[in-house]
C-alpha cells in the first residue's frame, strides 16, 4: 500500500476508520481470539549499538547490569513458566549486534532453540543482524519467525541510530525471508516522530515480499539514561488510529500490542483489541521494561470475551473467497 493511500485512511474520522479497520480484522481472523506469547531477554545490557530508546545500549549510563548469555537450562525453565501459563509463542532476545555462524555464543543459541522448539510452542529470535547462512542455520534448529524491526521511516531512523542504517535492517530481513522463517516487523511510536514517518513506516512493511507475519507496535517506554528519557507517552487516539491502518495495510499480519501496554489503562487497550490488535506479549516484564501482570492480562480478556488461544489448537487465518 503505498503512503497516499496510507494518509487517506489515516485522516479518516476515527471511528469511520475503526469500523473499516474492524470488518476487515473479522475477515481475516476469528474477532474473539488473542495470541499471547512471551519474551525472554536471553542476553542483557552491553550492546554496543547505540539505538536512541535503548537501557541495554553500551552508550548510555542507564543502571542496567550486563548479564551473559543465559544457560540453556534457565531459558528451558522460562520456556516450561510460560508455556504454563499460556503462552503459544516464546521469543527470545539478545541484546547484541548481530550473530554470526561458528562463534560460541551462535552454537549456544541454537542448542537453545533445539530445546524450546519440542515444548510445542511457536519460536520466535531475535538477535540483532544476520546474514543468509545464519538465517538458514536457525530455521534448521526450529525458529519458525524472526523479529527484526525498523523502527519507523527511513528519513527518521537517523535521529535513532547511528551505529547501523535502515538498508542494516532491510537486509537482515531480506536473509530472514529468503531462509523461509516468518518474518516479525514493526516499529516504536512516541521517539518524537510525526505521524507521516508511522505512515512511511507502514508504508515500507506493506511492501514487503512476502507481508511480515506479525507486526508489533511498540509504545515507547522511556528510560531514565537515554536520549529520549523526557519523552512524552503517545496519544491513545493517535495509536489507536495507526493499529486500524496497520489492520488495513496487512489483514493477515498478527497486529501485536507490543512495549507500553503497561501505561495504556484497560480501556484503551480494548479499543486498540477493537481496531485490530490481536496478539500481546505476556508476562511481567519484556526485556527490561514492565508489562503488566499475566494475572491482569487474563482478567482483562476474560472481561472482554476474548479468548486466547489453545496451545492444542492454534487458529488459522480464516480465508474468505473474494
Amino acid at each position: 500500500m503505498n503512503f497516499a493511500d496510507l494518509k487517506r485512511l489515516y485522516d479518516q474520522p476515527l471511528f469511520d476508520l475503526i469500523s473499516q479497520s474492524r470488518a476487515a480484522h473479522l475477515q481475516h481472523w476469528r474477532g474473539e481470539q488473542v495470541q499471547r506469547c512471551s519474551l525472554l531477554s536471553i542476553k542483557t545490557g552491553g550492546c554496543s549499538e547505540d539505538c536512541a530508546y535503548c537501557a541495554q545500549s553500551a552508550h548510555y549510563s542507564t543502571g542496567l547490569e550486563r548479564e551473559d548469555l543465559m544457560p540453556v537450562d534457565e531459558i528451558m525453565t522460562a520456556a516450561k513458566r510460560a508455556r504454563a501459563q499460556g503462552a503459544t509463542r516464546f521469543c527470545m532476545g539478545a541484546a547484541w549486534r548481530g550473530v554470526r555462524e561458528g562463534t560460541p555464543k551462535f552454537e549456544q543459541v541454537l542448542e537453545a532453540i533445539r530445546e524450546v522448539s519440542q515444548l510445542g510452542m511457536e519460536v520466535c529470535v531475535t538477535l540483532g543482524q544476520i546474514g543468509p547462512n545464519e538465517a538458514r542455520r536457525l530455521k534448521e534448529a526450529g525458529v519458525t519467525a524472526y523479529n527484526h524491526n525498523i523502527d519507523t521511516s527511513p528519513e527518521f531512523y537517523p535521529e535513532i541510530v547511528s551505529t547501523h542504517t535502515f538498508a542494516d535492517r532491510l537486509t537482515t530481513i531480506a536473509a530472514v525471508q529468503e531462509s523461509g522463517m516468518s518474518v516479525c516487523c514493526g516499529g516504536i511510536v512516541g521517539l518524537g516522530e510525526s505521524p507521516n514517518d508511522r505512515l512511511r513506516m507502514l508504508e515500507v512493511l506493506s511492501n514487503f515480499d512476502p507481508a511480515p507475519e506479525s507486526v508489533p507496535i511498540n509504545c515507547l517506554m522511556a528510560m531514565p539514561g537515554t536520549p529520549l528519557a523526557e519523552q512524552p507517552p503517545i496519544d491513545i487516539f493517535d495509536l489507536v488510529r495507526l493499529i486500524a491502518v496497520t489492520r488495513l495495510a496487512l489483514p493477515k499480519a498478527r497486529v501485536r500490542l507490543a512495549a507500553g501496554r503497561a501505561r495504556l489503562s484497560r480501556e484503551g487497550q480494548a479499543l486498540c483489541f477493537f481496531a485490530g490488535a490481536n496478539s500481546i506479549f505476556y508476562g511481567d516484564k519484556l526485556l527490561t521494561a514492565e508489562n503488566p501482570a499475566a494475572d491482569a492480562d487474563r482478567a482483562l480478556l476474560r472481561q472482554l470475551d476474548l479468548a486466547v488461544e489453545a496451545e492444542e489448537n492454534p487458529p488459522a487465518v480464516r480465508e474468505i473467497s473474494d
